[in-house]
């Protein structure tokens, strides 16, 4: 088993990263069960697949243990499914000492998280992802949220878990659009601390149908849990995990949840990114290329005619916008990246032209 920690001194926990994994997280976690009510929170396919297998073999070693299920998609990340989970949990008489396992992707991890922080003012959760994109970012380092009608994650808490349980075999549940979701964030990786491993990918998507998501996990996690463990408020070097960001977010918010993924719609906000950080006199025609021809590797879906004023509605309540001046994460060149507050509007729609 590989583990990786993020270190946060009293707020330090470990990722552990194993194929079958799943199968030991009971006897893994024996030694924190004392007859205490635990919550998995998932979706019900997860359910189906793999999450009634969890729940039985938790009850046969004597954990007190129930579920409650979320909708599918970015729906599941709203106030009233908060509201929701937070009255059945109640009904369920949990208490201050009960556990949540978050069971599932992105989204089941947020909710999950943010219920945590919240419930009772702040109970233990365990982030199980069941995604590659979960695995390799939104279960390490506890950011939590859930969305409302003016943007995404504008409301949540930073709050940590206790441990990050990740298995790659649950990847194989996965459609490969899935993956490519998750390929998007593994690139972002590479062009923001590790050019190596950018290289590493850029010839791994080559061939494609014998990716060694293991191997990208690792370093992936690696990689997050360093930039957490520097800096856990993103007060300063977390920021640039946020490459890509600006403009992805506008993309999944002006087509509409769940009509582009995570993962896809940040892979076109990288393009952007990159382009814009060639203009700045940063990233070199060569490399700006050479990080869009990587991304181009992933078979993106065409998002068809956006406009512009509509994008730029949202960036304008970008949450990294501070005094209503926007951060925005540019590379300086391949694997090292920064934040400015040089990016225009004007520069930022003319970066657009590159979705096309």
């Amino acid at each position: 088993m590989k583990i990786i920690n993020v270190e946060l001194r009293e707020y330090s926990y470990p990722i552990h990263l194993e194929k079958g994994l799943l199968k030991k997280i009971p006897d893994i976690l024996n030694d924190v069960n004392y007859g205490q009510k635990w919550v998995i929170i998932s979706q019900h396919s997860l359910m189906e697949s793999f999450g009634y297998q969890l729940l039985s073999n938790m009850k046969n070693n004597n954990y007190n243990i129930d579920y409650i299920t979320l909708p599918n998609g970015e729906a599941a990340k709203s106030m009233n499914e908060f509201n929701r989970v937070i009255s059945a949990m109640i009904d369920m008489h949990c208490d201050r000492t009960t556990n949540i396992i978050a069971l599932g992707g992105g989204v089941v991890g947020d909710l999950s998280g943010f219920v945590s922080a919240s419930f009772m003012r702040g109970i233990k959760y365990y982030q199980i992802p069941s995604t590659l994109l979960s695995m390799v970012d939104s279960s390490i380092g506890g950011k939590t949220g859930i969305n409302i009608a003016e943007g995404k994650n504008l409301i949540g808490a930073i709050y940590q878990p206790r441990a990050v349980f990740i298995d790659p075999d649950l990847l194989h549940s996965l459609p490969n659009t899935e993956l490519i979701s998750g390929l998007g964030e593994v690139i972002k990786y590479g062009a923001i601390y590790d050019n190596n491993f950018l290289t590493e990918i850029s010839g791994w998507l080559d061939t494609l149908n014998s990716f060694p998501y293991e191997k990208a996990i690792k370093r992936s996690c690696q990689i997050k849990a360093d930039i957490v463990s520097k800096d856990e408020k993103e007060q300063g070097i977390r920021k640039i995990l946020n490459f890509g960001h600006t403009i992805g977010h506008a993309i999944e918010a002006v087509m509409g949840y769940g009509k582009i993924r995570h993962g896809e719609a940040i892979a076109k906000g990288m393009k952007c990114a990159g382009w814009i950080s060639n203009k700045l006199g940063l990233l070199s025609k060569v490399e700006k290329a050479y990080l869009q021809e990587t991304i181009e590797k992933l078979p993106l879906p065409t998002i068809g005619h956006i406009q512009n004023h509509d994008l730029l509605s949202y960036i304008r309540r970008d949450k990294k916008t501070e005094n209503r001046v926007l951060n925005f994460v540019v590379l300086e060149n391949l694997g090292k990246a920064t934040t400015t507050t040089k990016v225009s509007e004007d520069l930022i729609e003319k970066s657009l032209k590159v979705l096309k």
